[in-house]
C-alpha cells in the first residue's frame, strides 16, 4: 500500500501539486538527512544539504520520468549537490568531531572510525556506491539510477571499493549479499 500511496503522490507532484511532493519530503526527511549527514559529517551542513536539496528537486519534478524511482530520483539530486558542495569548501573534520550515523553491527567504535576514514578516502564513484548500496539499502538497479551508470559498472565499483577496503583495513568488513 505504501508503494502505491507513494506513486500516487509522485505522480500528483510532477503535476504540479505541491501539497504532495511536501508529503513524499516528509516521508523520506530522515532518509534524506542520514544520507545528507554520511556526505558533510555534521548536522548544519547535512541539514543545508537536505534544504538545497529539497528545493532543487520541488524546481525540477517536472523532469521526473519514472514516478517509481521518486527516491533514486531524489537521492541523485543529494548526492550531485553534496559533490558540489564538498568542492566549493575546504572540508576538514578532526577525527573527535566525527559521528557515526551508520550502524555498523558487530563494530567496535575504533572498528567504525577505521572504516569510516577508510570510505572517506574511496574515490567518489566507489564511495557513492558503497554508501547508497551498505548504508541506504539500494539495489544494483537502484544505485544505477541514481549514479547514472550501467549495472554491471557499479557492480565493479562496489567489488573494487571493497578490495581498497580491505587493503586499507586490512579485513573484510563487507560481505556479499
Amino acid at each position: 500500500m505504501k508503494q502505491d500511496e507513494e506513486l500516487h503522490f509522485a505522480r500528483k507532484a510532477i503535476h504540479g501539486n505541491p501539497e504532495a511532493y511536501g508529503w513524499l519530503i516528509i516521508r523520506h526527511q530522515e532518509y534524506l538527512y542520514k544520507m545528507a549527514f554520511l556526505y558533510m559529517k555534521n548536522q548544519q551542513d547535512a541539514l543545508d544539504l537536505v534544504g538545497t536539496t529539497i528545493l532543487k528537486g520541488y524546481q525540477n519534478i517536472r523532469r521526473l520520468k519514472k514516478p517509481q524511482l521518486f527516491k533514486t530520483w531524489i537521492t541523485s539530486i543529494l548526492i550531485n549537490t553534496a559533490k558540489s558542495e564538498l568542492k566549493k569548501k575546504d572540508f576538514h573534520d578532526s577525527i573527535e568531531d566525527k559521528k557515526l550515523s551508520a550502524p555498523e553491527s558487530g563494530l567496535s567504535a575504533e572498528e567504525r572510525l577505521d572504516l569510516n576514514g577508510a570510505i572517506d578516502r574511496l574515490p567518489d564513484k566507489y564511495r557513492t556506491a558503497v554508501i547508497l548500496k551498505y548504508f541506504s539499502g539500494f539495489s544494483i538497479q537502484e544505485i544505477s539510477c541514481a549514479m547514472n551508470a550501467p549495472e554491471g559498472t557499479v557492480k565493479a565499483y562496489l567489488s573494487r571499493a571493497r578490495g581498497e577496503l580491505k587493503r586499507m583495513l586490512k579485513e573484510d568488513y563487507f560481505y556479499e549479499d
